[in-house]
């Protein structure tokens, strides 16, 4: 066998297939090398927006100017959304969509034996079934917070969104493997972040339609992990019992990402949401007032199909009266075959980024005040990889005030602050 080279885009259930595929590869007898020497290359690819695609493509071409002769494979969203299209970029031997991308390995074996042309596999996204993402580090490059993929796929049908196409119905890995996993993964890792495309529905395509709460109980009780992460939550998936469980154990990091979109009504409405912003504020507020100290974060979409000057007033007056601690903001993208698409008011590209400045300013003042008001506190971190560097369990990064050991959790005393998050007081 050869060499190859893996790169992986997006979002953290792309980065767990990634290790997943490496590993298998690995066991068939390839070896990694670099981007410029390996014979194989992998593209894990996303599709959540065209600059997804874009990043994909660009991809391809750096590849053919520094590695000609490498066969270059596109797997993942791009490669189930649009095939033909991969498939015709330069140097493309492969195209393997997430109905195989679990079969990767087995596939592309004797790919330097193929005939010249570019092979393709797709199918349904739900015929691979469960597809068991290897743990892998964070998306920042850390070996101390390993991210464990356990949930796939959406049953929600947003009308800007193109991940059901290419992910396929909600499917939940079982939770007897979950557990499995993160008590081995808590023998050498302080932290453990749990992650899917929509977390919050774990278990409710299992027997017993279980929910996230369900499990998160099991974990604590019958492994040793220290501290548990859930990496994004959709509000209505935010059960009292599941705040509950959050507030009261001090092994779950004091962490909600509440994906938002728009704090107008009508837009919601637009975009297929199944809340509205009295609902979101109920859970957002409910959430505060058990974890004071929490981390709040939110997705927010600026320029969706005919959002008024009006109706993004009411986005900045919603997210001014909530307590977010951050956000992640980004402007509409059209998705080719989804409703959003082809609606009436695309929003202009020098609006969306108009408004796109202007939550980002709004973000980093809320955030700067929820770093304020940390100052003298005592916070719960776990130390990285990077020297002098920690992530709180309300998600702020720590410059730490003398070296320690990694993938250690430690309790410090904070000084200060940092241009981005804030410091330990010197002894």
């Amino acid at each position: 066998m050869g060499s190859f080279f893996l790169e992986n885009f997006g979002c953290r259930a792309t980065q767990a297939e990634g290790a997943a595929i490496a590993s298998q590869l690995v066991a068939c007898g390839y070896r990694p090398a670099s981007r410029r020497q390996a014979e194989l290359v992998i593209l894990n690819s996303c599709t959540v927006t065209a600059a997804a695609d874009q990043d994909v493509r660009q991809a391809v071409y750096r590849i053919r100017r520094e590695n000609p002769r490498a066969r270059i494979v596109i797997a993942g969203c791009y490669a189930q959304r649009a095939p033909e299209e991969a498939a015709a970029l330069p140097g493309v031997a492969c195209v393997i969509g997430n109905s195989h991308k679990a079969r990767l390995a087995e596939l592309i074996a004797g790919i330097e034996a193929l005939k010249p042309g570019c092979r393709i596999f797709v199918d349904r996204p739900e015929a691979a079934g469960w597809f068991a993402g290897s743990a892998t580090e964070s998306a920042v490059g850390e070996r101390t917070r390993p991210n464990l993929k356990i949930q796939d796929g959406c049953s929600f049908h947003c009308s800007f969104c193109i991940i059901p196409a290419v992910r396929g119905p909600s499917r939940s890995a079982p939770p007897e493997w979950v557990v499995e996993q993160v008590r081995r993964l808590s023998r050498q890792y302080c932290e453990i972040v749990l992650s899917g495309i929509s977390l919050g529905r774990w278990g409710r395509d299992l027997p017993g339609r279980l929910r996230l709460v369900n499990l998160l109980r099991r974990l604590l009780d019958e492994t040793e992990v220290q501290r548990l992460r859930l990496s994004s939550i959709e509000p209505m998936d935010l059960s009292d019992e599941l705040l509950e469980l959050m507030a009261s154990s001090g092994r779950i990091a004091r962490h909600i990402h509440a994906p938002l979109q728009s704090g107008s009504d009508s837009v919601l409405r637009r975009m297929r949401r199944w809340y509205r912003t009295r609902h979101y504020a109920e859970r957002i507020l409910r959430a505060r007032a058990k974890m004071p100290d929490a981390a709040i974060g939110a997705d927010v979409m600026v320029g969706f199909p005919g959002e008024s000057e009006e109706e993004f007033e009411q986005t900045v007056r919603f997210i001014e009266s909530l307590p977010f601690t951050y956000l992640h903001v980004f402007s509409y993208s059209a998705r080719p075959g989804t409703p959003a698409a082809t609606m009436p008011g695309q929003v202009p590209l020098r609006v969306r980024k108009q408004r796109n400045r202007i939550l980002r300013e709004l973000a980093a003042r809320k955030n700067l005040e929820f770093r304020r008001q940390m100052l003298g506190r005592s916070l719960s971190v776990v130390t990285l990889e990077r020297p002098l560097a920690a992530l709180s369990d309300n998600y702020l990064r720590v410059k730490l005030a003398r070296p320690r050991q990694p993938n250690r959790i430690v309790e410090v005393q904070i000084g200060g602050l940092t241009a981005d998050g804030v410091c330990e007081r010197a002894q």
